[in-house]
């Protein structure tokens, strides 16, 4: 009897032992296969690269780590990326994993490098990505009429994110109509709640614009905030730009102030 209960107990073992096993390979697994679908949908969405350096993912726990997150500029941007992370941090509810909705509990992106270019009260990187996802998201709200149209307009899963965290983020500016001057600015922490909230829930095209919307608002509110920066470096300027970069810097100033006005309302 005490020899069986021996071969019962080690067997029981063992099939723990396999089952975590599985968990992690299966994890392992399933962190490439969402690393494959970052670089395929998300080109989609933004019309922009999508690169990612590894996706480590915990079935166990419901804890993911993404590495070496990059996103490309549109064409006719001369700067190699818009923004670049090193490290995000997410949780998920392991248990919705296979439901209909996926839940996040918590998505923490650290110390981003966001590269600005163009004209913050016109034409410029951020604006023109977010108006891609915009895009894809008008796309999403309508039947599609092919394979190729539901597959640009993103992934049918839906999600409920409770909680982004946009920390320790920086903004490399490059201004239009500054003669090259460029510099360097922080963000505010960026604080996004309860998305997706209820049976509906958000899809991942929408999910991304929001993120987005909140993003670059933020960076045109930190680029007007330094603008009397820009407006110092110009008169440092040889006296036969100098001129021009002020009044440069004084279109600008001004039209900071009204995109200021309106991203605040």
């Amino acid at each position: 009897m005490k020899k069986l209960k021996k071969i019962l107990w080690t067997l029981v073992i063992l099939l723990v032992v396999l089952v975590i096993a599985a968990v992690i390979v299966a994890g392992m697994f399933l962190g490439n296969i969402i690393k494959a679908g970052m670089e395929t949908v998300g080109p989609k969405i933004t019309q922009v690269t999508i690169k990612v350096d590894a996706v480590h993912l915990s079935l166990l726990t419901g804890g993911a780590k993404i590495e070496g997150l990059v996103v490309g500029n549109p064409e006719g941007y001369n700067t190699p990326q818009a923004i670049s992370v090193g490290v995000a941090a997410v949780e998920v509810n392991p248990a919705s994993v296979l439901s209909d909705k996926i839940v996040v509990r918590s998505v923490e992106v650290r110390n981003p490098e966001i590269t600005f270019e163009g004209n913050p009260f016109g034409a410029n990187n951020l604006t023109k990505i977010r108006d891609n996802v915009s895009g894809a998201s008008a796309a999403s709200q309508k039947p599609a009429t092919n394979q190729t149209a539901q597959a640009a307009s993103g992934p049918g899963k839906k999600l409920e994110v409770d909680d982004v965290l946009i920390t320790g983020a920086k903004v490399h500016v490059s201004i239009t109509g500054m003669s090259g001057q460029a510099m360097t600015v922080p963000l505010p922490d960026i604080h996004l709640t309860d998305m997706g909230k209820g049976t509906d829930g958000i899809t991942a095209t929408d999910l991304t614009r929001r993120v987005l919307d909140a993003l670059t608002a933020s960076t045109i509110k930190a680029v007007a905030n330094s603008a009397s920066d820009l407006g110092k470096g110009a008169v440092n300027l040889g006296n036969g730009t100098g001129k021009t970069a002020t009044e440069d810097v004084n279109k600008i100033t001004k039209g900071l102030g009204g995109l200021f006005k309106k991203s605040t309302n």
